[in-house]
């Protein structure tokens, strides 16, 4: 699929997914509350698709995908007729009130617990944390090799590629010096210091990443198997070959390897290479042809697949899964609550916000990457959510919440003029939110 239209489905998938679940957890606690709920709507603006339900209820669907309501019964917004005073929002206790506002971050977080969960049965395919540093980097002058495999970090062990970078990110928030415990390609184990404390302060996680120069260590460009019949085989290359250069290029890893052959190819379709073998070099000429896999736009290949990498695939039963999806659940809202708490003390810059073309482009990619990882992508995505709208911030569920827990202690509501000027207040700072968030995605597409 197209990137952009990729991008585009699959924000809609993510969007319909948990705005549903999100206000479906306000509907079902303000029916179970007594409150009549005259609309559910997915998105805003005008309806695109719409029915009654058996209660009243009208369901739709709105153009504007980019959130939903739940509209209930409510004598703020006009008058209630007297039969149906008992199923108004506002006459209910406050702690019903409070619980049905608190409905749907709550169903956001049950909805990324059972998405880790079913990730983590599923099981979650990744990259074993075999890293190499870029030259001059702080990884590098650190004492980071080439091949060096990460066993912990601060003591916390680690076997994926994926828990070394969210460890990563973590500690690049806080800037302070980070202890590295690895193996290098000889067996031998050691410990190493990252000096974050070095990195300037105001820059945000994709610059630290920059600066600190570590990354997964790419394939080496070695043969794993030759199809028969293909060019490849035509010109004897064999199994286990490692491709030194083509056409005089000389080649590193195993996507060098396919660069290579996509831009001398077109050149002429007659590739020299040089390839290793038993010890010696050995001379091959290889004639690329264009070919068409499965619908994709045709490309230069010659009929090579690479050799079969270590992974580690994150697979549990379904008890060990419940105790794994609890873990990442806690540890990834702490780490958001240490990014919202940094970034309002000026510690970390807000330019580590994303907007909805950030979470595109991230839905997409991980929906390439299979099922467990876009659950994944979904299961996080909630948690924001949920934490999100329990910041207390007029508009946002945590707002409403907050005048609650003073309407609790005052013992009466709280004025409408100070609800009015929240409204405003609130108004100001999510479309400030809004618009640095859609800042820094256009910032980040113009610098890539």
């Amino acid at each position: 699929m197209n990137p952009f239209f990729g991008s585009v489905f699959w924000l809609l998938v993510t969007l319909g997914v948990l705005v549903t679940f999100h206000e479906f957890g306000h509907f079902w606690v303000a029916r179970r509350c007594g409150v009549k709920v005259l609309r559910f709507s997915v998105g805003f603006g005008k309806a695109i698709w719409k029915r009654v339900g058996r209660g009243g209820t009208e369901y739709q669907i709105a153009m504007i995908p980019l959130g939903g309501y739940v509209k209930m019964l409510d004598a703020r917004e006009g008058d209630v007729e007297p039969q149906m005073q008992g199923e108004e929002f506002t006459g209910k206790p406050v702690w019903k009130r409070i619980a049905i506002v608190a409905a749907g971050p709550a169903f956001n977080l049950i909805f990324a617990v059972a998405a880790f969960w079913v990730m983590f049965m599923i099981g979650r395919p990744d990259a074993v944390p075999v890293v190499v540093a870029a030259p001059q980097s702080m990884a590098a002058e650190a004492g980071v090799h080439n091949g060096d495999r990460i066993l912990s970090i601060d003591g916390h062990k680690t076997t994926t590629w994926s828990g070394v970078t969210d460890d990563l990110v973590d500690a690049l928030l806080g800037r302070d010096p980070l202890t590295l415990h690895v193996r290098g390609t000889d067996g031998r184990e050691r410990d190493l210091t990252l000096p974050l404390d070095r990195l300037p302060a105001g820059q945000d996680v994709g610059q630290y990443l920059d600066r600190l120069g570590l990354s997964l260590a790419p394939a080496p460009p070695v043969i794993g198997s030759v199809m028969p019949g293909k060019p490849a085989a035509l010109g004897g290359m064999q199994a286990g070959d490692l491709v030194l250069s083509v056409d005089g290029q000389p080649v590193a890893n195993y996507d060098d390897l396919q660069k290579a052959i996509r831009e001398q190819a077109p050149k002429s379709p007659s590739l020299a290479f040089v390839v290793k073998r038993d010890g010696r070099q050995v001379p091959l000429t290889v004639i690329a042809r264009q070919e068409s896999l499965e619908g994709q736009p045709s490309n230069w290949v010659i009929g090579v697949l690479a050799p079969e990498t270590e992974t580690a695939i994150q697979r549990y039963g379904p008890l060990r899964a419940i105790r794994e999806s609890l873990s990442t659940t806690r540890d990834s809202a702490a780490q958001t609550f240490r990014m919202i708490g940094k970034m309002l003390v000026g510690e970390a810059s807000t330019r580590n916000l994303s907007g909805v073309i950030g979470i595109a482009q991230v839905a997409n990619q991980s929906a390439s990457m299979g099922p467990a990882w876009f659950l994944n992508f979904l299961g996080m995505v909630s948690l924001s959510l949920c934490i999100l709208n329990l910041l207390p911030i007029p508009l946002l569920d945590g707002g409403h919440l907050l005048y609650y827990l003073i309407e609790l202690v005052k013992g009466s509501p709280v004025s409408e003029r100070t609800m009015i000027a929240g409204q405003y207040v609130g108004l100001a700072l999510l479309f400030t939110m809004m618009g640095l968030a859609f800042y820094n995605d256009l910032h980040r597409i113009l610098l890539s």
